[in-house]
């Protein structure tokens, strides 16, 4: 593994999301000196929680799983994350109602998800279900700790033992079709591949390898942390600053003080000076690359996953429909896909996720009060010319005649939406190509071929976050950050 050359005492890491965090609590624990810079108030990033008049608003990720990279994180400085983060396991992972009518409870626990298919879908497909999360495990067995664990300096980083076993488990099939070998019922297909929109790609052409998001999931388990999702940034921001990190919100990176090919100095909008041994850009691709001067070369332009819609709510009422998280499936799945990521238009039916985190922790609104927001997917910038301007006010209204009339009767009327976020909002906030899901994870865009961590315009700058590897969501940031510190501590 290649790392950053001459002294790494004092690290500078820009960006206080989760990726920048975990950088800066991995390299205190091996002993560096860490500054972190955060341009906004508060820490978090996508993954945080504000206040509005008494309400808690998650305002980006709602979805977390895999707590044991945190564990790993809070473990490099000494702290027990179960001590200082609380976590609160989902039970349903997910409620699912589909189109028909039917209604099937995402549970991880593999009894009570083979009882509740065995109900829904009869045996034959709870006995698919056994051999599918085998499948499913063995595919996040190979991939652990080499694939999303590991720091790649070439394609030939690829030539290990764990190809051959990935390839024979069919990771290089695509993931709708291996699935489906093992469920014939088509809400459980869809109930276990819908993740790969996360990576931004459908089912039918994701790669199986991308399985490892359902094992997140669907055996990893989903959790929420007391307080708001943004409880997990701070907690983490909390830690680095008890092991001796500074950590400073209201600041931001201007600029990078370059001599040769290393950054000896970071200068911020107000015009100081931080000296430094080694930066960690935990940012947005594009922004990162303006603070280097410098673009990526590559031999193929970006391609940027779908973006979403966001409505941020609250109500005085609720629906039984309801959970923590709750998906409402359109009947023309496919089509949905198709739409888009590659026609570019809009879902002509769509497919909707609702959470309602005051369905596990209540103190999150005033009392008898409901948070409620609801994502749907759309195009991102690059793929379609919305004037969201004019088009996000009359599409939040659709989409809550859409769930009003999938089972939550009279929701336009019952709820205060306190805010519609558009993929043109998100490129406000500096997201490429207005989503917040980053590059997609096509081939071209995965493992070794995906931006890597090292850059070749400076010798003592590594990359943290979404953009690159191993790629997006909370537990690959989470790794992200550890790849990072990992390329200048060497361990």
């Amino acid at each position: 593994m290649r790392t950053v050359g001459g002294r790494t005492d004092h690290v500078v890491v820009i960006g206080a999301g989760l990726a920048g965090l975990s950088a800066a609590l991995h390299l205190l624990g091996a002993g560096r000196e860490v500054t972190v810079l955060e341009r906004e108030p508060h820490v978090g990033g996508r993954v945080s929680t504000v206040d509005r008049k008494g309400y808690s608003v998650d305002t980006g990720a709602t979805v977390l799983t895999m707590p044991e990279l945190l564990d790993e994180a809070f473990a490099a400085v000494g702290r027990s994350r179960a001590e200082v983060l609380p976590l609160v396991p989902l039970d349903p992972a997910y409620l699912a109602h589909f189109a028909d009518g039917s209604t099937i409870r995402l549970r991880t626990d593999p009894a009570a998800m083979e009882e509740e298919i065995r109900a829904v879908a009869g045996p034959r497909d709870a006995a698919g279900y056994r051999a599918l999360r085998e499948w499913l495990s063995g595919l996040y067995a190979v991939q652990r700790d080499h694939f999303i664990g590991g720091n790649f300096d070439s394609p030939l980083d690829l030539v290990r033992p764990e190809l051959a076993r990935l390839a024979a488990l069919g990771g290089f099939g695509r993931l709708g079709p291996r699935i489906a070998r093992f469920l014939r019922d088509d809400r459980l297909r869809r109930l276990f591949s819908f993740q790969s929109l996360y990576a931004g790609l459908e089912p039918a052409r994701a790669l199986a390898a991308y399985g490892v998001i359902a094992y997140m999931d669907t055996i990893g388990g989903v959790y929420y942390p007391p307080g708001g999702m943004g409880r997990v940034a701070h907690a983490m921001a909390d830690a680095a600053r008890a092991g001796g990190a500074r950590v400073r919100p209201r600041t931001r990176a201007a600029w990078l003080e370059r001599v040769g090919d290393r950054v000896r100095a970071v200068r911020t909008g107000s015009g100081e000076r931080i000296a430094c041994d080694a930066v960690v850009l935990a940012t947005e691709l594009n922004t990162a690359y303006r603070l280097l001067g410098a673009r990526p070369r590559r031999p193929l332009p970006p391609r940027y996953a779908p973006s979403a819609v966001v409505l941020h709510a609250h109500s005085g009422r609720t629906w039984p429909l309801l959970d923590h998280h709750t998906i409402f499936f359109g009947d023309r799945w496919e089509r949905t896909f198709a739409e888009i990521v590659r026609r570019g238009s809009l879902m002509s039916d769509p497919s909707l996720l609702v959470t309602r985190p005051t369905a596990t922790d209540p103190t999150l609104a005033p009392a008898g009060r409901q948070v409620l927001s609801v994502l749907a997917p759309v195009p991102n910038l690059r793929a379609a010319g919305i004037d969201w301007a004019r088009v996000g006010p009359a599409y939040r209204d659709e989409l809550l005649r859409t769930l009003a009339n999938r089972g939550l009767g009279g929701l336009p009327g019952a709820v205060e939406v306190t805010e519609t976020v558009t993929p043109a909002d998100w490129a406000a906030r500096g997201l490429a190509a207005g989503t917040p899901f980053s590059l997609a994870h096509t081939l071209p865009q995965t493992g070794p071929f995906r931006p890597r961590n090292l850059v070749r315009a400076a010798g003592n700058v590594v990359l943290a976050g979404c953009g690159t590897t191993p790629g997006v969501g909370v537990p690959p940031v989470l790794v992200s950050g550890r790849l990072a510190a990992a390329r200048i501590t060497g361990r």
